[in-house]
């Protein structure tokens, strides 16, 4: 790796070519030192914590959001049975009104007295 880097092996320069090479890698930011990377690792996990919980509240509001349609669903299939009851008891009262003068002008007596 520090061929690569260098263009020579570090193991004849000794130690002074491994303090630089560290010094190298730390400018680049390949090495980072501990708390950095504890930082760095916190503001992620957090990152993480509230996507989550954004995840978690467009779930419930979706629950929320469904359940909701579905009971104005209900609601909507309730009031076309009750609006199917009244246009046939609408559509019946013509008929039924026939039915009851006729039934009148047949029954002319009276009621006996009781």
């Amino acid at each position: 790796m520090a061929e690569e880097l260098l263009g020579f092996a570090p193991v004849t320069g000794g130690a002074a070519a491994l303090v630089g090479i560290i010094v190298l890698l730390v400018l680049r930011g390949q090495l980072v030192p501990r708390r950095q990377l504890e930082d760095l690792r916190a503001d992620k996990d957090q990152q993480i914590d509230d996507l989550r919980a954004e995840r978690d509240t467009w779930r419930e509001a979706h629950t929320v959001s469904e359940e909701a349609r579905r009971e104005s669903q209900d609601q909507a299939g309730e009031l076309l049975e009750l609006s199917r009851t009244s246009a046939y008891f609408f559509a019946a009262l013509p008929r039924a009104a026939r039915e009851v003068s006729t039934s009148a002008e047949v029954d002319q007596a009276p009621a006996p007295p009781t």
